[in-house]
């Protein structure tokens, strides 16, 4: 054959292929989501095969093991004792609660690692929602937003380094920007939860931390998230919101979940400057997890190429609950 080009004589060896590979995972790369509650043991996550609720002193054993694995950032996610859930989910500005706790024992500990908190309402709300619900069953945006700013400082004093508004309401990443400045934290950053999908996804996540909408006899609780979370149909919003948080000073975007948004990763990297983080969520994490004890799939190389999709799509950080296996595969 008379052929100008032929693409295969790159693809001939390993060296060749690894000389022109455009895209390259690394263990710097991963942000690990770990769960923390207040029990003295480790308590396996059904729904999420390999994840664990962490106690404080297990949780210092787990992050030492993710940063001789390479990882450099971890986020926390706390699970909170019911009989600490209140409507306005005020516990999540307790300053000697469980993730205060968590992130200066963390400090203490291991300095140097990067500590990324969750900001939001659902783990402490007796109504399993990102915001306060009203008495006739609206998620109230501006209220909502005030209890995050404290949040969010409490968080910054115990010592984060990364604040993530995950909670999706209007306005939010403005005012805690604002809120962290005023308080003399303007070197926390911020990592926006940019584009949340109302996503089928975090079904095991939510079991983790019991934090699923709740019906409730005294007023009407909505069933589901969609009315601030954004609708999975949307592609053209992501954009609307990347521009928003932009402005609003954030110095990460995020898209949440990952796998199945990759077009949504593709835009913002054409958008915007700054990094991007994809979320790999425990609903893809946990279907790798499930195929792969049946052997249906070989799990390490399903997830490497998974992690690579992110990267090559345009993100610059994966959150993973894969982060310490991917790293130790890579490191292999």
């Amino acid at each position: 054959m008379d052929l100008t080009y032929r693409p295969r004589r790159l693809r001939r060896t390993s060296a060749l292929r690894s000389l022109v590979r455009e895209n390259i995972l690394q263990s710097t790369d991963f942000i690990y989501p770990l769960f923390v509650h207040e029990g003295n043991d480790v308590e396996a996550i059904g729904a999420m095969p390999g994840a664990n609720r962490w106690s404080l002193d297990a949780l210092v054993g787990e992050v030492e093991r993710a940063w001789d694995l390479g990882i450099r950032c971890i986020v926390l996610f706390p699970k909170v004792s019911e009989d600490l859930k209140t409507e306005d989910g005020s516990e999540c500005f307790n300053a000697n609660g469980l993730i205060p706790k968590a992130i200066r024992r963390l400090k203490k500990e291991l300095p140097e690692m990067s500590i990324m908190t969750d900001v939001a309402l659902d783990p402490y709300s007796s109504d399993g929602h990102d915001g306060i619900v009203s008495s006739d069953g609206v998620i109230l945006n501006d209220e909502t937003v005030d209890s995050l700013c404290k949040q969010a400082i409490v968080q910054a004093e115990a010592g984060a380094d990364l604040i993530g508004p995950s909670d999706m309401m209007d306005g939010r990443v403005g005012a805690i920007r604002e809120a962290l400045d005023d308080e003399g934290f303007d070197q926390v950053g911020i990592i926006s939860y940019t584009a949340k999908y109302s996503s089928a996804y975090y079904g095991p996540f939510r079991e983790a931390l019991d934090s699923a909408p709740k019906p409730m006899n005294s007023k009407p609780i909505p069933n589901d998230k969609s009315t601030y979370q954004m609708d999975p149909a949307n592609a053209r919003e992501a954009i609307t919101e990347a521009q928003l948080d932009e402005q609003e000073g954030s110095d990460i975007l995020m898209v949440k979940p990952g796998l199945a948004y990759l077009d949504i990763i593709y835009r913002l990297r054409q958008e915007s400057e700054l990094p991007i983080a994809a979320y790999n969520v425990s609903g893809e994490y946990s279907m790798v997890k499930a195929a792969a004890e049946r052997s249906w799939i070989d799990e390490k190389a399903v997830v490497l190429e998974t992690l690579l999709s992110f990267k090559r799509a345009g993100a610059d950080l994966i959150l993973t609950y894969h982060a310490c296996d991917a790293a130790r595969w890579l490191k292999d």
